[in-house]
């Protein structure tokens, strides 16, 4: 069973960028305390304690409980390309945001989703970024609740998460997508442009917290395109559309 979204990755190309929107204009974080995805593995070293939160190539930064990965395309698995994604934010601050983001020469979009609001901006990179009203503590930015990723088909990427333990739970009029519910909210999109034009992301590097790692393996090995790394605490493979999960113990 997945119990958390552990980290969500980001393909940048100027780290320095990348720095100025995510920590000093969203004023995430960075983080310094962890491994920092897929990369870290035996083809990709970790990095010592010192190094851990940000290195030449990454910057990792904490978005609650989850960690966005900033990574440079320098090496195997990359971030997600154009990756339309969620922050929480509590429901009192948005109007707080929308000041700040306006004020510093964004330009927003708005959509109502029932009695929570949300605004889409576009980061440095291409990556469509939301901030939702949703029932957290804050203050600030205070979790990551949905991501995008854009698939081949419908059917076959929904079998392969609902194996996982995700439930379907809105399908779009013209079929083009589906959301499912689970320890973070996965839209599977077919191309096509969303709200603020926004696209599914490619090539998306997830993890998620589990107790079993190779139990959850075992669930989806009839459906991944490949298996890169195998242990009792992690394992990672390659979905039917080549986004990159990670099954990870806390």
């Amino acid at each position: 069973m997945l119990t958390g979204l552990s980290w969500l990755a980001l393909e940048v190309k100027d780290l320095d960028a990348a720095r100025e929107f995510y920590v000093d204009l969203l004023e995430l974080p960075v983080r310094a305390d962890r491994e920092m995805g897929a990369a870290a593995s035996d083809s990709h070293p970790k990095p010592d304690a010192e190094s851990n939160a940000e290195r030449e190539s990454e910057l990792a930064v904490t978005a609650g409980d989850a960690s966005l990965i900033l990574r440079r395309p320098e090496g195997v698995p990359r971030g997600g390309l154009h990756t339309h994604y969620a922050f929480s934010i509590p429901a009192a601050e948005y109007d707080d945001w929308w000041t700040r983001l306006t004020d510093a020469g964004y330009e927003l979009e708005e959509a109502q989703f029932g009695p929570a609001t949300s605004l889409y901006l576009y980061d440095p990179d291409g990556n469509c970024v939301e901030l939702g009203q949703q029932d957290v503590a804050g203050p600030g930015i205070d979790g990551i609740f949905e991501v995008v990723l854009e698939v081949e088909s419908i059917e076959r990427a929904r079998s392969f998460y609902t194996a996982l333990g995700f439930e379907a739970v809105d399908t779009g009029e013209n079929r083009a997508r589906v959301r499912l519910d689970g320890p973070v909210a996965l839209e599977l999109w077919e191309p096509h442009l969303g709200i603020a034009n926004a696209r599914g992301g490619v090539h998306v590097d997830l993890g998620f917290e589990t107790e079993t790692p190779l139990a959850e393996l075992e669930a989806v090995a009839d459906r991944v395109r490949q298996v890169d790394r195998k242990a009792d605490d992690e394992v990672v493979v390659r979905d039917p559309d080549g986004h990159v999960v990670t099954f990870v113990s806390p």
